[in-house]
């Protein structure tokens, strides 16, 4: 399968707390919520296609409870109609990368502990042309790149600057050429752009 990664990060590279102001408060951030005010109709329409291709979910902890909550175990639960993103989370498989979570209550997820790599690799070739998906995340995320198991970037960036929060990528981290396969501004401002890793990038002599 093919890992993706779809990521909804300010104009200065924030991606904490997007959806809500409790959402995550780590290091005192209080600044949550900032996307959804942004969240127009294009992007959501895109954001359902997303979850309708994935043949599989990888997680981080963190990102999996705050998932689990809103479409699977917790208020909402998983009856919520037709709802695509709904539908994609409660009938796919999902992959926790944790060492904390033990049992898992969201039917159909599998934990990996110990040494994740090897695992996320033969899930990568179970099911060629399939895709495996991983929102949020961010530390998962960071990761991937460095042991270079991303194969597609998925940058939702909205028109914010949120100014305090965890970002993307550090501020010192393995440096990456990116080959541009898709880019758009919904109305609202949001600015869809797909990317492919292409190795180390080209510098100035």
């Amino acid at each position: 399968m093919k890992l993706a990664t779809i990521t909804h990060v300010s104009l200065d590279g924030v991606m904490q707390g997007l959806g809500g102001h409790d959402e995550d408060r780590r290091g005192g951030f209080e600044r949550g919520g900032w996307a959804i005010p942004l969240f127009d109709n294009e992007a959501a329409a895109f954001l359902d296609q997303v979850f309708q291709r994935a043949d599989a979910f990888l997680f981080g902890t963190r990102t999996y409870n705050i998932f689990a909550d809103s479409w699977g175990t917790g208020s909402w639960g998983p009856d919520q109609g037709n709802n695509p993103i709904s539908m994609a989370l409660n009938t796919k498989p999902k992959y926790v990368a944790s060492t904390t979570l033990t049992d898992p209550e969201w039917a159909g997820t599998t934990v990996l502990s110990g040494d994740v790599a090897p695992a996320i690799g033969e899930l990568k070739v179970a099911k060629p042309g399939g895709e495996l998906q991983v929102h949020g995340s961010g530390s998962l995320v960071r990761w991937l790149f460095d042991n270079q198991l991303v194969d597609e970037i998925i940058l939702l960036t909205y028109p914010v600057v949120v100014g305090q929060g965890t970002r993307l990528f550090p501020d010192n981290g393995p440096d990456t050429a990116l080959e541009l396969l898709e880019s758009r501004v919904t109305p609202g401002g949001v600015i869809i752009q797909v990317y492919r890793p292409g190795g180390r990038p080209e510098y100035a002599t």
